[in-house]
């Protein structure tokens, strides 16, 4: 007699800005639940736009979640019966998810992963090219550029401040696509060239 064990997996949900990640995310973690599946969802405590200790999308969708500080707490925090693990924001957690993601995936949990792929600069973003290497299932979100209308994958920063990370949203950043999307160091030749 076959009997079916339950197979592990990642998955990992990415894309700009305002391409819908945590709503895709949160609609996984909803159907799991329907499933009668055991759910644990996780976010990093740095982001704080929205909801303390839920992951809540820029249309004001949430679902519970635990903030978590770095991965050491993320793992003391890791339900041993939990047979789903969604993990929003990814691009703010630090390598360390990797070695947790591998070991739940490999004990049959099927984990979910939404992030940013590529920073404002369009660069890959903190661990995202790791789990997206890694990942059995792929799911890349495209939004609308704000400028022309078309297809946006990439987030064009309006605040110019240093660092890669910068916690925010609309009055931060918006979506673009590729021809409208301007790096920094680009868009300072184009005004020092007086365009």
């Amino acid at each position: 007699m076959f009997v079916h064990q339950r197979q592990g997996s990642l998955e990992v949900i990415c894309g700009p800005m305002f391409s819908g990640k945590s709503e895709e995310l949160i609609r996984r973690i909803k159907r799991a639940i329907i499933a009668k599946q055991k759910v644990q969802a996780f976010k990093p405590a740095l982001d704080d736009r929205y909801d303390l200790s839920a992951i809540a999308s820029h249309s004001e969708q949430k679902h519970g979640a635990i903030p978590v500080k770095d991965m050491v707490e993320l793992a003391r925090l890791l339900d041993p019966e939990a047979e789903v693990v969604a993990l929003d924001e990814v691009q703010f957690m630090d390598e360390g998810l990797i070695a947790i993601i591998e070991d739940l995936a490999n004990r049959g949990v099927r984990v979910i992963a939404g992030g940013l792929d590529q920073d404002s600069n369009g660069e890959p973003f903190g661990i995202m090219p790791l789990l997206l290497a890694k990942a059995e299932y792929v799911t890349k979100l495209q939004a609308i550029c704000m400028v022309c209308g078309a297809q946006a994958g990439r987030t064009q920063r309006l605040v110019h401040t240093g660092g890669q990370v910068l916690v925010g949203a609309a009055e931060a950043y918006e979506a673009r696509c590729r021809h409208c999307h301007e790096v920094p160091h680009a868009m300072g030749r184009r005004l020092l060239e007086g365009d």
